[in-house]
């Protein structure tokens, strides 16, 4: 995942937190907002202590990083969003995780349509 493509500073996941939409699977929740200045996208992920120690939860923010690098041509521009990951997606492999963050993806409305 490119520098530039990911959210760091608290400011923003305050704003997206406070003034976004929000949309939730089992195994991860997204919050979203329209930003203008978002080249194609900006991403931010949150994994809390709940879901394991510190290997556990830099593993599955790699992950989903890494799923959202494969789908990058396919989300929609002009966004920032936050990929929150929930307890059962530790279980996971790679295929089941990407398929649910699809799923979560196309159900907020944040993938692109197919033309």
């Amino acid at each position: 995942m490119q520098r530039k493509l990911r959210l760091r500073k608290r400011e923003d996941f305050s704003r997206i937190y406070r003034n976004g939409k929000s949309f939730a699977n089992s195994q991860f929740v997204v919050y979203w907002t329209r930003q203008h200045k978002a080249e194609p996208f900006r991403l931010g992920v949150s994994a809390s202590k709940k879901i394991g120690n510190a290997v556990v939860r830099n593993r599955m923010r790699r992950l989903v990083k890494e799923i959202v690098r494969h789908q990058t041509d396919r989300i929609a521009e002009q966004l920032d969003f936050i990929i929150i990951v929930r307890k059962p997606a530790v279980g996971l492999g790679l295929k089941e995780l990407e398929k649910s963050m699809l799923h979560v993806l196309k159900r907020a409305g944040l993938m692109k349509q197919n033309r």
